[in-house]
């Protein structure tokens, strides 16, 4: 299969929030960011997918080898391929490739984080690194939207543990901290057991909590100057603030069902707020690139 076309395959059969942001892009940086977000999802699936430790740890290490091979002109697998000619163009290290895979092995040696320090390295390796390399991939003028980058990827993240907190239970995972189960009272088993307590929803709404403060943060420290550059980050901000606030609203009950916006609406939050973006560059009359 022709690369470009694998991982627009792959990009769009996740239905995820990251494909309807990436609609709004020019052809070049889209094709640079499926290309990106294709890579973090086979390497994603190989933790997941795989129930033998020692063979997920191999694929790894043969994605650590083909990030190698794709820097010296040699990949073999369609999304290195399809990434290849993206290296130079938008200056993509390979430590960032590396530093995501890290990230992936933290899922086979953690199934639980003492606390938050433990869980914002981990947040920063599978979701501040892509962002670093997204906004590369987006553009950018000031330095300090390299600061935003990492906050947003660490709100990105922590709203995939809040939605995601089921999903990963039924695999053997917490990713709370677990001195903060301890603060509110909720034990592991209660989340293992799926029983959702009145001390687990409050738990939950101080994870919202901090959630919301990284994307504040996050939106702080973008220059004025790179907000439209960034557009597809603002886009997809929107949908996962979105998912908060409909997990809010369904009373945190994410153990029993997992909360998840449909893809029209999706596309409309989407939509809405790169042209929000569109207006706002326009009346600061900044190039619309």
């Amino acid at each position: 299969m022709d690369p470009a076309d694998y991982c627009q395959r792959k990009a769009a059969g996740s239905g995820s929030s990251f494909y309807y942001s990436f609609r709004f892009l020019p052809p070049d940086r889209r094709a640079a960011i499926i290309a990106l977000y294709a890579f973090c999802r086979e390497v994603d699936d190989v933790v997941d997918e795989c129930s033998d430790p020692g063979v997920a740890r191999t694929k790894l290490q043969w994605w650590r080898e083909e990030i190698d091979r794709a820097f010296n002109g040699t990949p073999q697998h369609p999304v290195t391929r399809a990434l290849q000619a993206q290296f130079e163009q938008y200056n993509l290290p390979r430590e960032y490739f590396l530093e995501i895979i890290d990230g992936m092995e933290m899922d086979l040696d953690h199934h639980r984080y003492a606390d938050f320090s433990e869980l914002a390295l981990y947040c920063y390796r599978v979701a501040g690194v892509v962002g670093l390399l997204s906004v590369e991939i987006f553009g950018y003028r000031d330095r300090a939207t390299l600061n935003y980058a990492t906050e947003l990827g660490t709100a990105f993240q922590l709203t995939n543990i809040i939605r995601d907190v089921r999903e990963d239970a039924a695999r053997g995972r917490i990713y709370l901290p677990m001195d903060e189960l301890e603060r509110f009272g909720v034990s592991p088993q209660d989340i293992l057991g799926f029983h959702a307590t009145g001390a687990f929803r409050d738990l939950m709404a101080f994870q919202t909590g901090r959630a919301r403060e990284y994307y504040a943060r996050a939106y702080a420290r973008l220059p004025d100057e790179d907000r439209y550059a960034q557009r597809s980050g603002l886009a997809m901000a929107a949908i996962y603030e979105a998912t908060l606030d409909e997990i809010e609203r369904d009373g945190f009950n994410v153990l029993t069902a997992r909360t998840s916006l449909t893809p029209l609406r999706k596309l409309w939050i989407a939509w809405t707020r790169v042209r929000r973006e569109r207006r706002r560059a326009r009346r600061q009359g900044l190039a619309l690139t």
